[in-house]
Order: C-alpha cells, then sequence, then structure tokens
C-alpha cells in the first residue's frame, strides 16, 4: 500500500528482549545434559527472535549463529529454515542484495514457500524504495547546483 512505502513497514514481525532474554535461559539449561535435538531446537528459537530483534548487535548474533549451524546439516527442510531466519536477518541489517540472495537459495529448495515469496516480495521492494529516494536526492542535488549556478551568475551581473 502507499501507506507501507512511506513508512517502509513490512509483514516481518519483531522480537522483544524479554522474548531473547527467555531464549537465552532455555539454550543456558538445554547445555546442562539435555538431548542435542532440545538443544538444536533451543538455538534455533533463539536464532529467531535475535534476527527479529531490534537491536543491530542481536541481528547480527543471531546471522552469525546461524551461518555457523549451516555447516554440516545435510536435512533440506533444516537448510530452508535457517536460510530463510539468516535473510530475514540480512533484511533486518539493511542489506538488502545479500538478504535477496539468500532468501533466492531458500526458494531453490522450496519455490512455493509462501513466507520465503513474501519477504523477497519486502525485500524487492525495499531496494526499489531505496533507489528512488536516492533518485530523488540525486535531483534535489541537481537542482541545488543549478539553482546555485543561476544565483551565483545573477550576483557577478549586478
Amino acid at each position: 500500500s502507499v501507506s507501507n512505502f512511506f513508512t517502509g513497514s513490512d509483514q516481518i514481525p519483531w522480537c522483544d528482549r524479554d522474548i531473547i532474554a527467555g531464549c537465552e535461559r532455555e539454550v543456558a539449561e538445554a547445555n546442562k545434559g539435555l538431548s542435542d535435538q532440545t538443544k538444536s531446537e533451543c538455538l534455533m528459537r533463539l536464532s529467531w527472535a535475535l534476527v527479529h530483534s531490534r537491536q543491530p548487535e542481536d541481528v547480527q548474533r543471531g546471522i552469525a549463529m546461524l551461518e555457523a549451524s549451516l555447516d554440516g546439516i545435510s536435512n533440506r527442510l533444516q537448510i530452508r529454515e535457517r536460510l530463510y531466519l539468516l535473510a530475514v536477518g540480512y533484511y533486518r541489517i539493511a542489506d538488502y542484495p545479500r538478504s535477496r540472495q539468500i532468501v533466492d537459495r531458500c526458494l531453490e529448495i522450496a519455490p512455493d514457500w509462501r513466507q520465503a515469496l513474501v519477504l523477497k516480495k519486502t525485500v524487492e521492494d525495499q531496494i526499489i524504495r531505496d533507489g528512488m529516494i536516492g533518485v530523488g536526492i540525486a535531483v534535489f542535488t541537481t537542482i541545488g547546483l543549478v539553482a546555485g549556478g543561476v544565483a551565483a551568475a545573477l550576483v557577478r551581473r549586478s
């Protein structure tokens, strides 16, 4: 919608610090001897919470965790989920080209996955919006330079 264009809002949820803290407690508990499966599930919840945070340092931490967790995984569903969360993370830190590249990899695994398709559209809309803002800045800069040149010429004539 037009209002979303100007506000920059999207459909990707945010996560609060208290949820992140709860996930961190879960991971700490899981590390006290729970099964590898439980640890993995807790780490995925924490990764989800981090990349959905409003704090850039949390998002960066989530990205690092997800990238490290991709090594050694062969399950396509788990790879798809991690790639999707990585794409969200890169979107949140405004690395839109990287986000689009990763969501495309995700869609190679699951071409009809609605969540990934929505993220891809959101990323592409943001790239377009940023491009239009850049063009607007260039146009106003050019107008300012021309107006300044005309004003300087008029002052010299007087």
